[in-house]
């Protein structure tokens, strides 16, 4: 058998093509103020990668937000896009009131807590918001927003478990420690629930809570 139909019979197996990934890396987003905007991201608590100036027309910023594979890249000759443009940027989060504090504790400018009326999913602009967290702090559901000072808009979404096929059921990472340490907490949250419906100490709670963290994750019904 040659080397390209042992590929061929590697990409099939279990029925699943494989496919070369395809990991989004950079955002680039307009600046009219590129130190500025370096300032104010700064601020944000995110790592700064690369600060790279060629010339008067050509510097690139790069930062990275906690816990993120994908990063932004701002600067001079970088876009055509006008400042301000880039909107609905999405920062996933596992506990959004705590996100809105650590940077209203920076200093930053951010909006109250708010849900959509239609749904779990955020609409463009302020159109359908309602104040408060989704009542039943429904995965996806809850947001809180804010700017750079061009005005491109940011957004947080509270996310807590992944859609079904979202996230391979068989696979279950973490981004960071602190992600890992909010899993840890909802899951011995219902951990609690679940001991007062037995009515007795569930000595198995390390398999119960790796259970609830796959499923979470996997956005599968969860144990009980």
């Amino acid at each position: 058998m040659s080397n390209g139909q042992t590929r061929s019979k590697a990409a099939t197996e279990n029925g699943r093509a494989r496919t070369v990934d395809m990991k989004l890396e950079v955002v680039v987003i307009p600046v009219s103020d590129v130190d500025r905007a370096k300032h104010f991201y700064a601020r944000l608590g995110w790592r700064l990668d690369v600060d790279i100036e060629k010339d008067d027309q050509f510097r690139v910023v790069h930062f990275t937000p906690p816990g993120s594979q994908c990063s932004i890249l701002f600067g001079k000759g970088v876009t055509t896009e006008a400042p301000g443009s880039a909107q609905g940027l999405h920062l996933i989060v596992s506990d959004v009131d705590a996100a809105r504090e650590d940077l209203v504790n920076r200093g930053i400018d951010v909006s109250e807590l708010f849900h959509d009326v239609g749904g779990v999913f955020h609409h463009a602009g302020e159109e359908g918001r309602v104040s408060g967290p989704h009542p039943a702090r429904k995965s996806y559901g809850s947001f809180a927003s804010f700017s750079d000072p061009d005005g491109n808009g940011w957004v947080f979404q509270e996310v807590t478990a992944r859609l079904p096929g979202r996230v391979d059921a068989h696979v279950t990472t973490f981004s960071s420690a602190m992600d890992l340490a909010s899993a840890l907490r909802r899951a011995a949250a219902a951990h609690g629930e679940h001991e007062k419906l037995t009515g007795q100490h569930d000595e198995n709670w390390p398999d119960w809570y790796a259970e609830f963290i796959v499923r979470e994750q996997a956005g599968e019904q969860l144990p009980t």
